[in-house]
């Protein structure tokens, strides 16, 4: 039980992003660390090398003050290891070279006598002797080839001839292997303290931090965790700036989003049902009168007057318009709202279609008894529209302004130019329209609730509104309870 415990809790541990993050950034620390260690070590030991150096830049030169390298141009061994070895009894670590113009090694005194080299190179020589030995040289070491070691040098000269150099490297193998050691062990002892206790504070810093940071991630998880489970009330709080903050307010907009859509699809959905509903009834009602009367024909057809049949047969045709009225509207609409009409813009003279409508609604306004009346400018603008279509919305509103009008009502339609535009409108007295009703009539799935059946399919604003879309301009409406409503729009005005 203990291993499947420990088991399943290595798998999270394997799986959690914290501990992953802590791991990698444990190693970028142990990393940095071995980094600075070297780097350290490196800096303390060229800053050893230097102050050694600058501190003996004038050991050689001080050697030439009591012995004389040359006798008549020849190397005067005796002097040489006189003085030498008394340098090296006070300073063991140097080692001592007499080298000619080319760096060929003459003479040296040095303990263990391993000297590998026959040459050492002249440049670095020159370099310090040119410095005054102010700055970091290292030259050749005589006894490891291809090793660079820290020196102080001197020119020799005999009655004015260069006759070569005096070459002493400052910190011999056995020196160098001491210092190293001592050097080393200093730094260990302080750095690594050092190392550590920085280690440890950095990694202690950033495990807070790591896990303030993901506690807002583990946040996000949890509320993204409760929406996918159906609970869809829950947000990410937000409490800072950042990253993350923009993450938990793109989640949140996109919840918000999700169930607004939720919402609306929700909302077609009832709209929906209620339109098949009424579109039944819509449908349901002709086709009734259609049958009722056609079987009214079959069952008295021998007895019917001339007359009645001759009503019933106006009254089953009229059904029947009825009926594909509804059809054609409901087709229209649907490839208006799938935008697969696409419209035939042309110049046109909008006082000439007011004008034709006007005089074929008037004799439809007498039978109402509704005065019918057309207000136009003396000029005659002309548009730029499909002309089929912008008919279609004129009828539409002026057959529901009609509809809509009670006796002795009026119907006024309006057009002016206005800012470059054509606005035209038209206008019914009657009940009006509700306020709760204004922002939903043009939906093809509301129906006022106060609508009777027999006025039109109800769905000719919503025609009306598409085509208007299509053409980029908006339809408005306006109406006062037992006053008067306004339906209106908008079409850009062709410039000559």
């Amino acid at each position: 039980m203990t291993i499947m415990i420990n088991r399943s809790f290595l798998i999270r541990l394997k799986h959690s992003l914290f501990w992953r993050i802590t791991l990698l950034f444990f190693l970028i620390l142990v990393l940095l660390g071995i980094t600075y260690t070297v780097i350290t070590i490196s800096t303390a030991k060229r800053y050893s090398d230097e102050t050694t150096q600058k501190l003996n830049a004038d050991v050689a030169a001080h050697m030439l003050l009591e012995v004389t390298p040359f006798i008549d141009g020849k190397v005067n061994d005796d002097a040489i290891g006189k003085i030498m070895h008394s340098m090296m009894a006070v300073n063991p670590s140097l080692e001592v070279y007499l080298l000619d113009p080319q760096g060929k090694i003459l003479s040296f005194v040095v303990l263990d006598k391993k000297v590998k080299l026959q040459y050492v190179s002249i440049e670095p020589i020159k370099t310090f002797l040119a410095d005054k030995g102010k700055s970091l040289v290292y030259g050749d070491d005589p006894r490891h080839p291809g090793k660079s070691t820290i020196f102080s040098a001197t020119t020799v000269y005999e009655d004015g001839e260069h006759l070569g150099y005096v070459y002493m490297v400052l910190a011999s193998e056995e020196s160098e292997n001491i210092a190293g050691a001592l050097r080393e062990s200093y730094l260990l002892k302080i750095g690594v303290k050092s190392f550590i206790l920085t280690l440890a504070a950095a990694f202690i810093i950033g495990m807070l931090v790591l896990w303030l940071l993901m506690k807002s991630l583990r946040n996000i998880i949890g509320t993204v965790k409760k929406f996918s489970e159906g609970d869809l009330k829950p947000r990410i709080p937000i409490h800072s700036k950042g990253e993350l903050a923009q993450l938990s307010m793109t989640i949140n907009t996109m919840a918000d989003t999700i169930l607004r859509n939720m919402e609306e699809l929700k909302e077609v959905n009832n709209l929906r049902r209620d339109l098949i509903a009424n579109i039944s009834h819509d449908i349901r009602t002709p086709i009734s009168i259609i049958h009722g009367y056609i079987e009214t024909l079959i069952m008295k057809h021998d007895s019917l007057e001339p007359q009645k049949r001759q009503e019933y047969m106006q009254t089953i045709i009229k059904s029947t318009e009825r009926l594909k009225r509804l059809m054609t509207d409901l087709f229209e609409l649907s490839k208006l709202e799938s935008r697969q009409i696409n419209p035939k813009m042309e110049p046109f003279f909008m006082f000439d279609l007011l004008q034709d409508l006007s005089s074929k609604y008037k004799l439809l306004a007498q039978e109402k008894k509704v005065e019918l009346e057309t207000e136009l400018p003396s000029k005659m603008p002309v548009v730029c529209a499909d002309i089929a279509l912008i008919e279609r919305v004129l009828q539409n509103l002026i057959d529901n302004a009609l509809n809509y009008t009670p006796k002795n009502g009026k119907v006024k339609i309006k057009m002016e130019e206005v800012s470059k535009q054509v606005h035209v409108s038209v206008m019914n007295t009657g009940p009006g329209i509700a306020s709760e009703d204004l922002p939903r009539i043009f939906d093809r799935y509301y129906k006022v609730e106060n609508t009777k059946s027999n006025r039109g399919t109800g769905l000719g604003l919503a025609i009306v509104k598409n085509i208007l879309e299509i053409h980029q301009t908006d339809i408005h409406v306006e109406s006062e309870q037992q006053g008067h409503t306004t339906f209106s729009f908008n079409l850009p005005l062709v410039t000559t």
